[in-house]
């Protein structure tokens, strides 16, 4: 038997109330994390640290790294005594929101980053040959010496999270965005975040209303517990208020690539609230658009990420505005308008502000990972 479909307005009033509330109400969260939670998926955060070999121990670190879409394009290579190679694996693309892959470059440079702070913590440097080969060859080759200094942003590794709902209404105080600027710049002033919300959330819907990208995005997503840990990278749609969505028919994968249903109608109301409610935004410009550049970026974004942490505050990439292809090119040219210099590639954006807690992303484990002989 076909499931009926939710109509619109039925599944607008769901998450505004009834089925929703119930389920997240009155110990939804508890029934949550005892029948529903993807716990295999969660289990690397359980293990990093906890391998006996130096450089599979600073791995187990740096595969909690933050990647688009949680697409985990890393590869790690330990064949050569004292040395990592890393990779980026050519199986995980976004040939449609990506194509020039430059925000899997920046992935990169945040699990590099991560990499050598595991690194320093047992007291090994990293020289890092970027590109030896050129970008079809290895990202980068680490040359492993003793002699690291442990790096204070490290003990926020296993807290680091993307907080991608509706911030608090308070502002973001000015000494921690004072303490965040060496990493990047921190958006406060009211009508540039305003105009930032609008251009993010304006990007957002334009990628959603253009059918390659959206089925790219779609494609990627893991409805429910069963499909995350299978497949713990992409976009994982699960939590209570979503499974319950899922539960009464009104989300699923052929729904969301409708524009006409009421599950994109809903997508589309549930992101407004959440660029809309945020206090400041977070950004990273470099001087120019090269694959270095693009590393760098990335290495910035993970300690950012760290640094927000510890500081009680959450960070969530919101770039579809820096995104390089046709359809949203007026909304990138003017974000370099609204951030950047002549000749300035901005990077990254994200929304900045306090919001509750949540829980880490899936990830593969790190023997997914590792290039075997």
């Amino acid at each position: 038997m076909r499931r009926k479909r939710i109509t619109r307005r039925k599944a607008l009033s769901l998450v505004g109330g009834g089925v929703v509330l119930a389920a997240i109400g009155w110990g939804g969260w508890h029934w949550y994390s005892r029948t529903r939670r993807p716990s295999q998926a969660l289990e690397p955060w359980h293990l990093a640290g906890g391998y006996d070999e130096p450089r599979m121990r600073a791995l187990s670190y740096a595969i909690l790294a933050p990647s688009p879409h949680n697409l985990q394009p890393w590869l790690a290579d330990l064949r050569q005594p004292g040395r990592i190679v890393i990779l980026r694996d050519p199986a995980r693309t976004l040939p449609e929101t990506d194509p020039y892959g430059r925000q899997l470059t920046i992935a990169m440079g945040c699990f590099l980053e991560l990499l050598a702070m595991a690194l320093a913590e047992d007291g090994t440097t990293a020289d890092a040959e970027l590109f030896p080969d050129g970008e079809d060859g290895p990202v980068a080759i680490l040359h492993l010496q003793p002699g690291g200094t442990p790096d204070p942003l490290f003990r926020h590794a296993l807290d680091r999270r993307s907080g991608k709902e509706p911030y608090e209404e308070r502002p973001v105080p000015p000494e921690m965005a004072a303490a965040l600027s060496s990493h990047a710049r921190i958006v406060v002033e009211p009508e540039l975040v305003r105009s930032l919300a609008g251009l993010a959330r304006a990007a957002w819907e334009v990628e959603a209303k253009t059918p390659r990208a959206l089925k790219e995005n779609v494609d990627l997503m893991r409805f429910g517990k069963a499909e995350i840990e299978a497949r713990p990278d992409g976009i994982a749609v699960g939590g209570p208020t979503l499974e319950a969505l899922m539960a009464v028919g009104a989300l699923d994968r052929t729904a969301l690539l409708d524009r006409d249903s009421a599950a994109f109608d809903v997508m589309l109301r549930l992101q407004e609230r959440v660029f809309w409610a945020t206090p400041a935004f977070a950004t990273v410009v470099t001087p120019g658009n090269t694959r270095l550049d693009q590393i760098e970026a990335g290495r910035r974004w993970l300690r950012l990420n760290l640094a927000a942490t510890g500081l009680g505050l959450s960070l969530h990439p919101v770039s579809q505005a820096l995104q390089e292809y046709r359809e949203l090119s007026m909304h990138r040219r003017r974000a370099h308008e609204l951030l950047a210099e002549l000749g300035e590639a901005v990077q990254m954006l994200g929304r900045l502000g306090f919001a509750p807690p949540v829980p880490p992303a899936p990830r593969w484990p790190l023997a997914a990972r590792m290039v075997r002989a």
